[in-house]
């Protein structure tokens, strides 16, 4: 895994001075040739297989249906082969759904993995690429969907067509549905919706891949203008908007288990050491839903925790106060639900929030309130509870 890090805060996420207000405030951590040939590889040849080895259940968002999956390959590389395009079809239209141009390629994971010191990683023999096809809630989404890889074969100077990862998104089932874990004006849920961190973070240890964080998000909250996350010294907790806002349960469950007694980092500072892969995730809770299902609410502020390990809780009950322990770069709350009772050995579940009123976007301000319910939100959609 290159990335082990529950989360963390670009302390550039707020105007000052020249610093401007990105679309990636939290964040975790072309050769020109003369083409000789192109072939086309309608079926894998030889070892060159493309396949489809997970296959999430969909979720709205306030713009598109998203389908997430991640496609397994073979190791191109060693046979002088250069991803040039991933094309996305539908397999029945033969239309194309998305083209992943070279310089947009979601994370790319392949052996060697980085080693971060923690855990013992496997050796991969394929190539692990997870996407999230994003479909307009306005047309109707492919039952059936197949890719293209185009390459650049370098030893015979040509190029190189492969088609594969054939599958069927799961369309007919709807994601988990829950209550905000947080309320209020101003927030912003980032890390989600996209393919980027957290979703394409996987763990290949003990032969198994583990995938705890694909579709957590992390939070901030804005001010009215929605062009700033605090007002005051980035390295003082007290700056941040969220910081101390009460987290609330978002099913009715049981409390599984309270982390608590752990430091909080100094705003932006980064400044808590840790020695295991748990301490990364701060002050904890685990809630147990039911069927499999557990909901992490990581970086909470210490002794402050209102409920105990065994309580029984229902949906809408306070629990905990955000904050900034483990891992992070500024406080928020990082937010999770997976097939078990680990933050990072366990299978992130999608999820989709009952009800939010849209009130605008962090690149253009406020905007007229929209009604949403059981979806999801991208990036920058600033929302209310």
């Amino acid at each position: 895994m290159n990335h082990i890090s529950t989360s963390s805060i670009n302390p550039g996420y707020h105007k000052n001075g020249s610093d401007i207000f990105t679309a990636r405030g939290i964040f975790f951590v072309f050769v020109i040739y003369i083409l000789a040939s192109c072939t086309n590889v309608p079926n894998p040849v030889g070892n060159r297989n493309i396949e489809v080895v997970i296959n999430d259940i969909p979720f709205n968002t306030d713009v598109y249906k998203r389908i997430p999956y991640t496609l397994r390959a073979w190791e191109w590389e060693k046979e002088g082969l250069k991803l040039q395009q991933i094309e996305i079809l539908d397999y029945n239209t033969n239309a194309t759904l998305q083209t992943i141009e070279k310089e947009s390629f979601p994370v790319i994971h392949k052996d060697p993995l980085t080693p971060n010191g923690l855990i013992e990683l496997d050796k991969l023999s394929h190539y692990y690429i997870s996407i999230q096809l994003p479909v307009e809630l306005n047309k109707t989404p492919p039952s059936k969907i197949f890719h293209k890889f185009k390459f650049r074969d370098t030893v015979k100077n040509k190029e190189l067509t492969v088609e594969g990862g054939i599958f069927m998104p799961r369309l007919t089932e709807a994601p988990l549905a829950i209550s905000s874990p947080v309320k209020g004006d101003n927030w912003l849920f980032i890390n989600q919706s996209t393919n980027e961190y957290h979703f394409f973070t996987m763990f290949f240890t003990d032969r198994k891949l583990w995938r705890g964080e694909r579709f957590a998000f992390d939070n901030i909250k804005l001010n009215d203008e929605m062009d700033d996350m605090l007002d005051g010294d980035p390295k003082v907790n007290e700056s941040y908007f969220n910081y101390k806002d009460t987290l609330y349960a978002v099913a009715n469950g049981t409390v599984l288990k309270v982390v608590d007694g752990r430091p909080e980092n100094r705003g932006d500072a980064r400044d808590i050491k840790f020695a295991n892969l748990d301490e990364y995730a701060g002050n904890y809770l685990v809630l147990d839903i039911g069927n499999s299902r557990y909901v992490y609410y990581a970086h909470c502020v210490p002794n402050k925790f209102m409920v105990t390990q065994g309580k029984t809780v229902k949906e809408g009950d306070p629990i905990a106060l955000l904050g900034n322990s483990g891992n992070s770069t500024g406080p928020h709350l990082h937010f999770q639900i997976t097939d078990g009772p680990h933050l990072f050995f366990s299978n992130g579940l999608p999820f989709v929030i009952k009800k939010y009123t849209k009130i605008g976007k962090s690149e253009t301000g406020p905007s007229s309130p929209v009604v949403y319910t059981n979806a999801m939100m991208e990036e920058q959609t600033v929302i209310s509870f």
